[in-house]
C-alpha cells in the first residue's frame, strides 16, 4: 500500500479502473502520509478529511458503473489562493484567516471527480519566491528541511514532492509554479494566458495570472491541464485553445542572454548537460538572443505592483476580513491595512500606488508596457526559427530559510528566468534535469501561445528516454 503514493496519475488511474485498489484506500494512504510529514513539512494551511473520504467514496460509486475519468477518484492538494465552496480560503494572509469561498473556482468545477484533501500554503497574496511570506507559517522542502520550496506555489509544490498527494494546482504570476516545481524536483506547467479560466483565483496581477497543474510526471501535467484548459464565460480573458498539431521535428532554442552572469555554474553544466542529450536524440539546436531580457524583471516590478495596487484595494476590513477597529472610517482602514498586510504585501502595494500615480505613471508604468511589448516581440522572432526555448529554471538552487528575507532584490533576482514568460503571455514547463548535493535542478521549456503540445513532446522526451539511461 505504501508504494501508492508515488504512484502517477495514470498509474493510478489504472489501478482504480481494473479495481486493485480503491480510492477511498488511495485517499486514506495520502492522509497518513500527510499526518505523518506535514507536521515538518507544513505544506497545508487547511485539510479536508471527511470531506476527501466523503469525494472517494463517490468516486469509488461512479468507478463501480464504469464512470471513470482520468482524474476520477485522483487525490490533489489546491493552492489557497483558489476558491472551493464552504472551504475557507486564506490566500496566506491574516486579512482572511477566516473567510471561507461562497463559490467555487471554475477550475475546481472542471475536477470534479478528483479528490481534494486540502489547500496548501503560500507567500501572502502569491507574492513571494520562497513561501516564507505566509502570514502562517514558512513551508520547508522536502529535500532538505533548512531550504525553502520556492514560491509562492511553495505549499502544492512541497506536498507533491513529499508523495502527500497525486497532483497540485498552483497559481503562476512570475514563475510561482515553476520556480518552486525547480526547487522540490517535480514538474510545474504554467498554460499559455488566457487558456485556463481564473475565476474564482484571487487575484494578485490580473494580466500575469495563471493556473497551472503541479506533478510527479509530464504525462500527469498534460492530463491535468486537458481537464482544465478551455473557455469560461465567466472569465473575460479566456479563450478556446486550437490544436495545432505534432512537430516533425524537435528544434531547441538556447538564448545567450540566460547563460551569463548570476547563473550558478553546477545549474549551467546541468542545462548543458539537457541541451546535449537533446542534440543525441537528433534534436536541432539553435542559439537564440532575447535581447531585452535583462529589462524582464524591472518591467515585472512595475506591472505586477500596480495591478496587485488596485486589486487589493478591496481589502480594506469592510468588504473582506477585519483585523482591527478604528476610530473613524479612514483610521479603520490604516488599522485593517497595517495589521492585515504582510511586509512584502505592502511593499509591492506601495510601489504600484507609486507607479500608477500622476506624474509617475507616463515614466514607469507606461514605458513599463512598452518594454513589455518588446519582450513579446523577443520571443516572436526566435519562435520563427525554433519550437521552443530552452534554459534554466532558476539561477540558484533553493536556498536557507531566511537567508534572504532581508534581501528582497536577491529574492526578487531568482524569477529572472520566469518573469518573461508571464509578461509575453506564452506557456512554460519546469522539469527536473539532475540534482547537485540532493538538491533538484530545474530546467524550463517555453513555447509559443497555445502550443503546449511543444512542450509535452520535447519534455517527454527528456523524461523518458533520460531517465532510463
Amino acid at each position: 500500500m505504501s508504494d501508492l503514493a508515488k504512484f502517477t496519475i495514470k498509474q493510478l488511474h489504472e489501478g482504480l479502473k481494473v479495481r486493485d485498489f480503491s480510492s477511498v484506500e488511495i485517499t486514506k494512504e495520502f492522509l497518513r502520509i500527510i499526518e505523518e510529514k506535514d507536521k515538518d513539512i507544513r505544506a497545508f494551511l487547511t485539510l479536508v478529511s471527511e470531506s476527501a473520504l466523503k469525494q472517494a467514496e463517490e468516486a469509488d460509486q461512479k468507478i463501480k458503473k464504469g464512470e471513470i475519468g482520468l482524474l476520477t477518484g485522483i487525490p490533489c492538494a489546491i493552492k489557497d489562493n483558489i476558491m472551493i465552496k464552504g472551504v475557507r480560503c486564506t490566500a496566506g494572509s491574516k486579512f482572511l484567516e477566516k473567510y471561507v469561498s461562497p463559490y467555487s473556482a471554475t477550475v475546481m468545477e472542471k475536477l470534479k471527480g478528483a479528490v481534494v484533501l486540502g489547500k496548501t500554503n503560500l507567500d501572502e497574496f502569491a507574492m513571494g519566491s520562497s513561501c516564507e511570506n505566509s502570514a502562517f507559517h514558512p513551508t520547508k522542502n522536502p529535500h532538505d528541511l533548512s531550504r525553502v520550496p520556492g514560491g509562492s506555489s511553495g505549499g502544492s509544490a512541497a506536498a507533491v514532492a513529499a508523495d502527500m498527494c497525486a497532483f497540485a494546482l498552483g497559481s503562476d504570476t512570475g514563475g510561482s509554479i515553476r520556480q518552486p516545481a525547480s526547487f522540490c524536483g517535480i514538474v510545474g506547467l504554467k498554460p499559455t494566458y488566457g487558456s485556463v479560466s481564473r475565476y474564482g483565483l484571487i487575484a494578485f496581477a490580473s494580466s500575469l495570472d495563471q493556473i497551472g497543474p503541479m506533478t510527479k510526471s509530464v504525462e500527469d501535467a498534460q492530463i491535468v491541464f486537458d481537464a482544465l484548459k478551455g473557455f469560461d464565460k465567466m472569465d473575460s480573458t479566456s479563450i478556446e485553445a486550437k490544436d495545432f498539431g505534432e512537430m516533425k521535428k524537435i528544434r531547441i532554442g538556447v538564448p545567450k542572454e540566460y547563460f551569463g552572469q548570476g547563473l550558478d555554474s553546477n545549474i549551467e553544466k546541468s542545462i548543458k548537460e539537457a541541451i546535449a542529450f537533446y542534440q543525441k536524440q537528433g534534436a536541432e539546436i539553435i542559439e537564440v538572443s532575447l535581447p531585452h531580457t535583462d529589462y524582464a524583471l524591472a518591467c515585472y516590478y512595475i506591472i505586477a505592483p500596480s495591478e496587485a495596487s488596485a486589486n487589493l484595494a478591496r481589502f480594506d476590513g469592510i468588504r473582506y476580513g477585519k483585523v482591527a477597529e478604528g476610530k473613524n472610517l479612514t483610521d479603520y482602514y490604516f488599522q485593517n491595512r497595517t495589521k492585515g498586510f504582510g511586509a512584502e504585501v505592502k511593499r509591492r502595494i506601495i510601489l504600484g500606488t507609486y507607479t500608477l500615480s500622476a506624474g509617475y505613471y507616463d515614466a514607469y508604468y507606461k514605458k513599463a508596457l512598452k518594454v513589455r511589448t518588446l519582450i513579446k516581440n523577443d520571443f516572436e522572432k526566435a519562435f520563427e526559427k525554433v519550437d521552443v526555448v530552452l534554459g534554466p529554471t532558476s539561477p540558484c538552487l533553493p536556498f536557507k530559510i531566511g537567508e534572504k528575507t532581508d534581501d528582497p532584490l536577491s529574492m526578487y533576482l531568482a524569477d529572472i528566468y520566469t518573469v518573461s514568460v508571464n509578461l509575453a503571455g506564452l506557456p512554460a514547463i519546469s522539469l527536473p534535469c539532475g540534482k547537485i548535493d540532493g538538491l533538484p535542478v530545474g530546467m524550463q521549456l517555453i513555447a509559443p501561445a497555445f502550443k503546449e503540445n511543444n512542450l509535452f513532446i520535447t519534455a517527454k522526451l527528456f523524461e523518458q528516454k533520460h531517465d532510463n539511461q
